[in-house]
């Protein structure tokens, strides 16, 4: 199993002008992420590696949760309230996993796959 997930990821109406305004990205992120937990400090009493015992206790595959986040840690350049709010993209932004709606996939719990296609389309438009 490979160590990395290759993504295509699209930004449309708008949207791209947050990232760079560019409208395609290929990244790749890390197949296995750091649990979501409320307690991220707590380690196991056998912490003897801490880099690879501390990184490793708990992991889940990467998802789109995941992956809005790292959006916007390494992409998002500007006004990151019009990209996310309250923890997911905001109200008004589609968003499309190889060319269905994330709702039809378990919105943030979809778990990426290599070669996956993530289309974020801003519904909202100044008049």
């Amino acid at each position: 199993m490979s160590g990395t997930i290759s993504l295509k990821i699209e930004f449309g109406g708008g949207l791209e002008l947050l990232f760079s305004n560019q409208r395609s990205h290929r990244v790749t992120i890390p197949a296995l992420v750091p649990a979501a937990s409320s307690s991220s400090t707590s380690s196991s009493s056998t912490a003897q590696t801490a880099q690879d015992e501390a990184g490793a206790e708990k992991k889940k595959p990467a998802d789109l949760a995941y992956l809005i986040f790292w959006l916007r840690d390494n992409l998002l350049k500007e006004r990151e309230e019009l990209f996310i709010e309250n923890g997911t993209v905001r109200p008004g932004i589609l968003v499309l996993v190889n060319d269905a709606d994330w709702e039809l996939e378990g919105e943030g719990e979809y778990q990426l796959k290599d070669g996956d296609e993530i289309v974020f389309i801003s519904t909202l438009h100044g008049g």
